[in-house]
């Protein structure tokens, strides 16, 4: 991995250009766990009388819905590898 390691003792270990990097690799996961939940959402919607969902619907509403869910996970994965670096 390349980028993590910091030469100094007291700089954190990833940058702002790695965890933009991270952000973007997670975005299409993100975002399809997002899509997922709607679509499951819109199903349970059904039972208390609510329109179903479409999956096209559920995926063009998880565009924007991804973004507050990359923005977790990033910082999710964040604190684990400061976890693992021993910070």
């Amino acid at each position: 991995m390349s980028g993590t390691r910091s030469p100094s003792k007291t700089a954190p270990a990833t940058s702002a250009h790695s965890l933009w990097k991270l952000r973007l690799m997670l975005w299409p996961f993100a975002t399809s766990a997002v899509a997922i939940n709607l679509f499951m959402l819109g199903l349970l919607g059904q039972a208390i009388g609510l329109l179903a969902l479409s999956p096209l619907t559920a995926l063009w509403l998880s565009l924007p819905l991804g973004l507050p869910a990359t923005w977790a996970a990033a910082r999710w994965v964040r604190s684990l590898l400061r976890q693992a670096e021993g910070h």
